[in-house]
């Protein structure tokens, strides 16, 4: 892992097309801008793990809990 330090207003690159700026710092809070190419899938970290439990429970949800759902029983 490559650790730098950056101080507001400066930023970095990453290939030729994406740009990390720092905008602000307060206390232990950044506020950072990603500058990136549309069909890049950016998330935060902590988002990932929520996301992948909730793709298991959808797989794991049935027909039944889905007409269920949506007030519809007869499973037609």
């Amino acid at each position: 892992m490559l650790v730098l330090s950056r101080k507001a207003n400066q930023g970095l690159m990453i290939g030729d097309d994406i740009e990390i700026k720092i905008f602000s710092i307060d206390g232990d809070r950044v506020s950072i801008g990603i500058e990136a190419p549309k069909a890049l899938r950016i998330v935060r970290d902590e988002l990932i793990g929520e996301v992948g439990q909730e793709n298991v429970q959808a797989l794991s949800t049935s027909l039944t809990d889905v007409y269920s759902a949506i007030g519809r029983i007869d499973n037609k």
